[in-house]
């Protein structure tokens, strides 16, 4: 990594323009997408999460697709501003599409029923490390990135384009590129507020 750990925490942001630029190898995208994927811890181990990595005109397909969605429930003196959008995510290199393995969420709510009702939520949460890990990774290396949730929307096409099993949930889209702007100065709330300490 070019950044240590902190560092890494600390910059990564959302970045809403992007670009197509080369900043890694794909290969090298690849890696860092399976080192998170492997490391990145789950509750009873259950590795839950998968991950998809569209590059070149899978890539685009998936905007497309996303697009095409939302025209049908923007209304047309609306849909500029979401077509603006849309390209800018369409403008990245790429997009990681982040699931979750329902069938085995299924499996070990009937294995540990006492803990039934808590392994949704910490599929949730294993997800969102993953997607943490991986964005703070790229964010590392030179690319920006956000996550973006149109699942519903356009899940079902996703399925159908990608041939992704049934019982993949969608849960986050993370479009990245090398970054073309600065993200603003974010606001922080107090740490006393947010952290309380005992001893």
């Amino acid at each position: 990594m070019t950044k240590n750990f902190y560092e890494a925490v600390e910059q990564r942001r959302s970045h809403y323009g992007i670009s197509k630029d080369v900043v890694l190898s794909d290969e090298r995208i690849q890696e860092i997408i399976e080192h998170a994927v492997k490391h990145t811890p789950s509750a009873f181990n259950s590795q839950t999460t998968r991950v998809i990595l569209l590059l070149g005109e899978h890539h685009t397909k998936l905007w497309h697709i996303t697009k095409e969605a939302l025209r049908k429930i923007v209304p047309a003196e609306k849909f500029s501003s979401t077509d603006e959008k849309i390209n800018s995510f369409d403008a990245g290199y790429g997009t990681i599409l982040f699931f979750e393995d329902n069938s085995i969420v299924e499996y070990l709510q009937k294995e540990f029923p006492t803990y039934k009702d808590n392994f949704p939520i910490w599929s949730q949460q294993t997800n969102g490390m993953h997607q943490f890990v991986i964005w703070t990774a790229l964010e590392s290396e030179g690319y920006g990135a956000s996550v973006q949730h149109y699942n519903e929307l356009i899940e079902e096409d996703v399925k159908k384009e990608w041939n992704v099993p049934n019982n993949w949930k969608l849960i986050a889209q993370m479009p990245f590129g090398k970054p073309t702007d600065v993200p603003g100065e974010k606001e922080f709330k107090p740490l006393e507020e947010r952290v309380k300490i005992f001893k």
